[in-house]
């Protein structure tokens, strides 16, 4: 797979991680304290859905799921990140 958004020469220069911290360093702190919440309100009914809906542990779901799919969990980490950034950068026009 090709590390796009990683490549020091890319002309984002930097990772997803590195912007969205960027991002919510220099952004609006109102809009930057809207998505903070938004992504622990999400992470916190996820959190629920498994416990309620599966039965299962979340901390343990979630260590499962890292160790046998880390590449894939790493994917949607970097596609979060760039979905919080355009949000907050939408918005902060």
């Amino acid at each position: 797979m090709y590390n796009l958004f990683e490549d020091e020469d890319d002309i984002f220069s930097g990772s997803p991680r590195s912007k969205f911290i960027d991002v919510i360093y220099n952004a609006n702190r109102d809009l930057c304290a809207n998505e903070l919440e938004r992504l622990m309100e999400r992470l916190s009914t996820l959190e629920m859905i498994v416990q309620e809906q599966l039965g299962l542990d979340s901390d343990k779901a979630v260590n499962d799921v890292y160790f046998s799919r880390g590449e894939e969990v790493a994917a949607a980490t970097k596609n979060n990140y760039m979905i919080s950034v355009g949000r907050i950068l939408t918005q902060n026009e």
